[in-house]
């Protein structure tokens, strides 16, 4: 009987470049005398630190419980009307009693209101008159209380224009016409997010090698466990993320057409009716004064916080660096801020948490944004 002689039987382990429970690198001799037999450290080593990006909800306080298909909620509106491009109709220089054109929609003015009138593009040019007439559904009629009339300069210019009171004469009748409360009406639709991990029964009893750690502070040594933990710390952030990132499916997009709705998250909805900054990186006192009169506009409470990447939060801090700093022989010089013992052995601090201007604003670094795996 002719044959050939087999090769030599290779070693029972065949290293993996990742650390997975794979067929080809199960031990199954434990003779740990196995020149073979790999020496491995106890425990992962963190490079990425923290990965988790969730928490900007939980800070801002942004959730709702539902268990519906739709939410729907209202919004209070404005409590006094202003129109922002009203112009005048056929006036000419020194016409004390001017119709005025709101422009588009229906005017609410009424007749008896005192209204205050002035140039958008002339601080000092403004007028003041009580409306007489609403000659048509977005127009209406101010008789002037200066005696000089509408000047030269401001028959063909844009106003704003507001009510601040209403004058009757003796013996009028009351108040025509009335307001009804503005109420804004939105509606959202929540989304349906899935993950899922799986792993075999004989795997789940099979002890790990290593020792692991994940985000919550939970170790251990059951490699199996690391894995459906990461899935469910990964969920958690997806759960987070879409309620940032999600958009509408648009009438007539692929993925409505296949029957998605899609959701309206933050960025969304603050792109669509909220106040954008759309300037560039705010790096100066005037962009911020730019802000903060916006703020004034709003309403907008005293104290805000500012969700920063690395990036506008350095650009905050160069700008906030060279308010304090002085000049030796036309050199710009390096700053102090605060009062200090100057010790050689003290790290000088170069970064700001907040300022004030006007309003309050201090710094927030939500991982998020920082997130070098993200766009």
């Amino acid at each position: 009987m002719a044959g050939t002689l087999s090769a030599s039987p290779g070693p029972l382990l065949t290293p993996s470049s990742v650390k997975a429970t794979l067929p080809t690198n199960y031990i199954t001799n434990f003779d740990f005398l196995n020149q073979y037999l790999p020496d491995t450290y106890e425990q992962e080593f963190e490079r990425y630190g923290n990965r988790s990006i969730a928490s900007f909800l939980r800070m801002v306080g942004a959730e709702l419980p539902t268990n519906s298909d739709l939410i729907k909620w209202a919004e209070q509106g404005r409590l006094h009307t202003k129109y922002t491009a009203v112009t005048a109709v056929s006036a000419t220089a020194g016409d004390d009693s001017v119709t005025f054109d709101i422009g588009t929609g229906t005017c609410v003015f009424r007749i008896g209101q005192t209204v205050f009138l002035s140039n958008n593009a002339s601080a000092t040019s403004s007028y003041k008159g009580v409306i007489t007439a609403l000659p048509a559904a977005d127009r209406f009629t101010v008789a002037f209380y200066n005696a000089g009339g509408i000047a030269s300069g401001d028959t063909g210019a844009t106003f704003t224009a507001f009510v601040y009171g209403s004058e009757f004469k003796k013996g009028d009748t009351g108040m025509s016409g009335s307001l009804e409360a503005q109420d804004l009406f939105f509606d959202n639709k929540p989304i349906i997010i899935k993950d899922k991990y799986t792993v075999s029964g004989s795997d789940m009893a099979q002890v790990g090698w290593v020792e692991v750690t994940t985000e919550n502070g939970a170790t251990g040594y059951y490699w199996y466990m690391k894995s459906e933990h990461e899935t469910r710390l990964r969920f958690e952030d997806y759960l987070e993320t879409a309620m940032i990132e999600a958009v509408p499916a648009a009438s007539g997009s692929g993925a409505n057409s296949a029957g998605y709705i899609g959701s309206e998250g933050i960025f969304y909805v603050v792109n669509n009716r909220g106040n954008v900054w759309g300037g560039g990186t705010p790096t100066t006192l005037s962009d911020w004064d730019t802000i903060v009169s916006r703020l004034d506009k709003q309403g907008a409470i005293e104290e805000n916080v500012i969700f920063v990447n690395r990036g506008l939060s350095f650009d905050i801090d160069n700008m906030l660096a060279t308010l304090n700093g002085y000049t030796s022989g036309g050199v710009a010089q390096s700053a102090s801020f605060g009062l200090f013992d100057n010790d050689v052995e003290m790290a000088l601090n170069l970064g700001f948490s907040g300022f004030r201007r006007g309003y309050g604003f201090y710094k927030s670094d939500w991982k998020y944004l920082n997130d070098p795996t993200i766009s």
